[in-house]
């Protein structure tokens, strides 16, 4: 729905919203600050320009991935030097909200697949109360 993007956008340069559903991304853009482009991915791909992005964001999202491993790839291709991936999901666990419990990924899984595709994790924040806040960047 754009939630995040259009906060961003009136704090930063420019922000990209992405997406593959091209309905979503027309509903992220109205109202939003001229500084937000909306990007029509592909499952298997971000389609976000070589070297432009200083951080991802992702929200409730990897676990909707196939091929993260393939995908975690295209996205340090996309990152700036210095250029961090946040991740927030829902714990592995029975929750009042979230997908069913066997769509979601537990941290140490998201932590493996990123470090296997180049990744440290530099810091976790624990203030949500159903999710977990992972930052990476590139080793």
């Amino acid at each position: 729905t754009g939630y995040f993007a259009r906060r961003f956008a009136s704090h930063v340069l420019k922000v990209y919203a992405v997406d593959i559903d091209e309905k979503l991304l027309r509903r992220a853009a109205e109202g939003a600050p001229s500084n937000l482009r909306t990007v029509v991915a592909t499952p298997d791909d971000p389609k976000l320009p070589e070297a432009s992005v200083d951080l991802i964001f992702f929200c409730n999202v990897l676990h909707h991935i196939e091929n993260r491993s393939s995908y975690y790839q295209k996205l340090a291709r996309a990152l700036k030097p210095g250029g961090r991936i946040v991740n927030i999901d829902f714990y592995r666990r029975p929750l009042p909200v979230g997908p069913p419990i066997d769509m979601k990924l537990t941290e140490d899984e998201v932590v493996a697949e990123f470090k296997a595709a180049g990744f440290t994790l530099t810091k976790t924040h624990s203030f949500l109360p159903y999710q977990y806040f992972q930052v990476f960047r590139r080793r």
